[in-house]
């Protein structure tokens, strides 16, 4: 297909969509990228840039709760400085910075040719996405559709020869727990507190859960963190998740493992949590935390022939194909993996494919993630659960941060470096990093599985003593092999 001749619709402006808008009209496409929200979409506006600001505030105020540890007073003063978030303002800073960075990312699409709709989109039949401009219901599964007459006032119809879905998705709800926007909340409405909760009870120790646990007690507020599993991060790296279960139970969070709550309700000021064995568990609010639900209803996709999971989500390859020809997805509509980088990845892999460019498939293998507590959780390639079933053939070491000279510095008392290397070959395949910072550490152990680095290769390389980084490169002296 001829860059120069096509037109392409995204529907949703998240990064999913517009990452994919950009490469789109570099390669000279007409494109046009449908909002009905704002641009950036839920992570830019409600997700992860206002609660990643959230948690950096709270890790700000940390360092004055941690200055007497390392000899710092103020005003002659030791112990604890009597620092307070003042939430109201807290919210307001963080809401701002997220309208500027969604104003920046329609700066970039208006200076590459791209044209911004705001409403919402439908695929009428494959080529055509019939855009609402200007509707009364918000088409969201949960609510009430337009009708046809609504449709017909505010209707805007659009050819394509690409059509790319990248809508992404919204908090899960439970119908024994209805958010009322008050006590009740989903993470995309804790913006609007004003004042900071008394005890908050956050219902799911998944990533979600346990960032916004850790970033309310750091802001100084009491927590309770519900898990239905056996730990909190059932998903993540054993050692890496029972280090901040420690972490978080020193500092003073109560963690309820293996207790799934049944329902919340409110009781005046206050929230009850009932627990599924009949335990019930008091709190000012209540956050739920208990994933989310593909935005894919009543957008056409399976009256135009795409095939759908049970769940919703929108069945692609790895090149972001979904069962219809000229209809891509990428992002959290499509249950691949919920991270901003994957979707923005899927939706610059979708145009690549669709306009002719080079392009790779999707390798979720050097996908890296990073969860924002603290510690921060880091993790690459494979994971320890592949290593001790023996779907990987591999071996791994683990080295404490405790005997890093840089940790000792910066009085930092969790933490840990893993690495896998595969038996035989000694080729990097992922690695674990739980540390300050462990969103950047990440990066050349990332590199490494990337290129296929062996061990050697990679402790050859020199680091800066003292560096969190020379833990890294000693974990692979470590692996070295003598055969």
């Amino acid at each position: 297909m001829s860059g120069q001749q096509s037109a392409v619709v995204v529907i949703g402006g998240g990064p999913g969509g517009y990452e994919a808008a950009l490469p789109a009209a570099q390669l000279g496409a007409r494109v046009t990228v449908v909002e009905r929200e704002g641009l950036g979409g839920a992570a830019v506006l409600t997700d992860c840039v206002p609660s990643k600001a959230l948690i950096a505030t709270a890790d700000f105020m940390d360092r004055f709760s941690a200055a007497a540890r390392i000899g710092v007073g103020f005003d002659g003063h030791d112990g604890d400085q009597g620092v307070q978030a003042h939430l109201a303002q807290v919210n307001d800073r963080i809401m701002r910075l997220a309208q500027a960075q969604s104003a920046d990312i329609r700066d970039r699409l208006l200076a590459a040719g791209v044209e911004v709709i705001k409403g919402a989109g439908r695929i009428a039949s494959p080529g055509v996405v019939e855009v609402a401009t200007d509707i009364t219901h918000v088409e969201s599964g949960e609510e009430p559709a337009p009708s046809d007459e609504e449709r017909s006032r505010h209707t805007r119809s659009l050819t394509a020869d690409v059509i790319l879905v990248a809508t992404g998705a919204r908090p899960r709800v439970l119908d024994s727990a209805v958010p009322d926007g008050e006590r009740i909340l989903t993470w995309q409405q804790i913006y609007d507190l004003k004042e900071l909760p008394e005890k908050l009870i956050v219902i799911g120790s998944g990533v979600t859960g346990a960032e916004l646990a850790h970033a309310y007690l750091g802001l100084g507020c009491a927590v309770t963190l519900v898990s239905s599993r056996e730990r909190v991060l059932p998903g993540e790296d054993a050692d890496a998740a029972t280090v901040l279960e420690e972490v978080f139970r020193s500092r003073g969070m109560e963690v309820l493992n293996r207790s799934r709550a049944g329902g919340v309700v409110r009781d005046g000021d206050e929230v009850v949590v009932t627990l599924e064995d009949g335990r019930e568990v008091r709190g000012s609010h209540a956050l739920l935390a208990v994933g989310s639900i593909p935005n894919t209803a009543d957008m056409g996709l399976e009256e135009a022939g795409v095939t759908l999971s049970d769940s919703g989500h929108i069945e692609v390859d790895r090149v972001s194909r979904t069962s219809v020809q000229g209809i891509y997805a990428a992002g959290d509509c499509t249950g691949v993996l919920p991270l901003a980088s994957v979707a923005a990845m899927q939706g610059r892999i979708a145009i690549a494919h669709a306009l002719g460019d080079a392009v790779a498939p999707l390798n979720l293998g050097r996908v890296s993630s990073n969860i924002f507590t603290d510690p921060e959780i880091a993790t690459v390639g494979v994971s320890q659960a592949d290593v001790d079933s023996g779907r990987v053939d591999a071996r791994s070491v683990m080295l404490p941060l405790t005997g890093n000279p840089r940790a000792k510095m910066q009085n930092t008392k969790h933490g840990f470096v893993k690495l896998f290397a595969r038996n035989g070959s000694d080729t990097i395949l992922g690695g674990v990093v739980v540390a300050p910072r462990a969103s950047e550490l990440i990066f050349p152990i990332t590199l490494a599985v990337a290129n296929r680095l062996n061990v050697d290769q990679f402790s050859s390389t020199f680091t800066v003593y003292p560096s969190m980084s020379g833990s890294i490169a000693e974990a692979a002296r470590q692996l070295h092999s003598v055969d």
